[in-house]
């Protein structure tokens, strides 16, 4: 070997050291990135020696698209687990103190209080006033599964012009992982870019993808729609600006096709907008039709002579026995007249039909019968998804039992899904991520070639000062 052959391998292999050595601090830096890939500079025999022929990006395709489901179904489940828990919130809490289950228990111990002692004006005002209570908490509630589902579709707003957003940005980086694909140049950090937005846009909507030639990727919503290809789809929502019982929610349109809901507890939803159309546009207005129900059910059961008595509500009829009135919780109330004579309950008069005619303090048939019936089987529609027959107290009671059960169930899914996109997330971390522990060993090994390199001119140095130093 010349001399000068030896300076030239020096001198590549200190170029080539220093290259890993800038892959190697790259990948150092970015040690707590989750959206960075692992760089390797892969090395090749040229004419002048081993180089850098290629910065080799870690990937794993199968894993990576697992984390884009995870991601999808952990959100949703999420998503829907977050907007039940403020009904829980707006129900009492853990014990759910202000639900209507809960008023009604009390006002029929009212009740069963008064009728043991009828002539008690201070009881009688008491029965008034928990009713009222009642009421109070069936339309309130009621207000509570509309503002839910106003909320909801506010939050599909957002999120639609989010994914609006994310899917121009997406052509961006699309184009850039394509125009570098072309020319032949580093991809890594295009390909990181694009790789962190299909996981944000994962987070929206479910999404499986296909990589064409050129490294071309196209998007399609679980559903099959096509939601990126070269151009980014038109995502598109109207949002409402207030929700009552029979207000319809408006589709979220992906080029004209509608997004569908999820469906279930543990919700088959994938990504935040289908868990959102489930809340406001399922679970939310089931609801809904039980609140209207338990109204609809007081006012049948507290009537005289087949108009409204000791509840009534804006439209001021008894309506058709098993068929849900669409937004009658919001309006119920307590008849005026009972709070300002409370004995009317025990008497009767609401509506001119007195069945205690003489006054008599004693009398307690009609209170015994308002209690006997609210113990008794009447028909609720089976649109509520409960028991089309059961008493009014059973029926309130299986609401609240409904919307716990439904509750508590996406609770366990919300943390199976975001265990399994842990789990998931540390599988693809453990192929593309970057091990410290594996850098530093690099480093070292990048240490020796240098000395060995820096050796090598030094050796060559000598020889040529005793050369010299022979010529002279």
């Amino acid at each position: 070997m010349s001399l000068s052959s030896a300076i030239a391998i020096a001198q590549s292999a200190f170029s080539t050291t220093a290259q890993q050595t800038a892959t190697v601090s790259k990948n150092v830096a970015n040690a707590s990135n989750a959206d960075y890939s692992r760089r390797m500079a892969m090395l090749g025999t040229t004419a002048g020696g081993a180089q850098i022929v290629s910065i080799y990006r870690a990937q794993n395709e199968a894993l990576f698209k697992q984390n884009l489901a995870s991601i999808s179904q952990s959100s949703a489940q999420s998503s829907l687990l977050a907007d039940l828990e403020i009904l829980k919130s707006a129900l009492g809490g853990n014990d759910y103190e202000t639900a209507p289950s809960t008023y009604l228990s009390a006002f029929r111990n009212s009740l069963q209080t008064l009728a043991s002692t009828p002539g008690n004006s201070t009881l009688a005002a008491t029965v008034v006033a928990d009713a009222t209570d009642l009421a109070n908490s069936i339309s309130n509630t009621s207000a509570a599964v509309q503002d839910l589902r106003l909320g909801a579709d506010k939050q599909i707003a957002e999120a639609v012009d989010n994914l609006n957003a994310l899917l121009a940005r997406f052509e961006i980086a699309n184009n850039a992982v394509k125009s570098a694909t072309a020319a032949g140049t580093d991809t890594t950090a295009a390909l990181d870019d694009r790789d962190k937005l299909l996981k944000q846009i994962s987070e929206l909507v479910g999404i499986s993808t296909v990589t064409r030639a050129n490294n071309d990727t196209v998007i399609y919503t679980t559903g099959g729609t096509v939601l990126f290809e070269t151009l980014a789809r038109q995502v598109s929502f109207t949002p409402t600006s207030a929700y009552g019982a029979t207000t319809t929610g408006n589709a979220i349109l992906v080029d004209g096709v509608p997004i569908s809901a999820g469906s279930g507890a543990d919700t088959t939803a994938q990504g935040k907008l289908a868990s959102l159309l489930q809340l406001r546009d399922d679970i939310a207005p089931t609801f809904q039709s039980q609140l209207d129900e338990m109204a609809r059910g007081l006012v049948e059961l507290f009537q005289e002579g087949g108009s409204p008595g000791l509840f009534t509500w804006a439209d001021g009829n008894v309506p058709a026995a098993g068929t849900i009135e669409a937004g009658m919780a919001s309006s119920l109330i307590v008849n005026p007249l009972a709070k300002s004579n409370p004995f009317l309950l025990r008497d009767g008069g609401f509506n001119g039909v007195v069945s205690n005619a003489d006054g008599a303090s004693g009398y307690t048939d009609l209170l015994d019968g308002y209690i006997a019936a609210m113990d008794t089987d009447m028909t609720f529609d089976a649109a509520t998804g409960l028991d089309g027959t059961s008493s009014i107290m059973e029926f309130a009671a299986a609401s609240i039992g409904w919307f716990e059960q439904i509750r508590s169930a996406a609770s366990a899914a919300a943390e199976n899904k975001t265990a399994l996109l842990a789990r998931t997330e540390e599988a693809l971390g453990n192929v593309t991520g970057v091990s410290i522990d594996e850098e530093m060993s690099l480093l070292l090994d990048l240490e020796q070639s240098y000395k060995a390199s820096a050796k090598l001119i030094s050796t060559v140095d000598a020889m040529m000062a005793a050369l010299l130093e022979a010529v002279r």
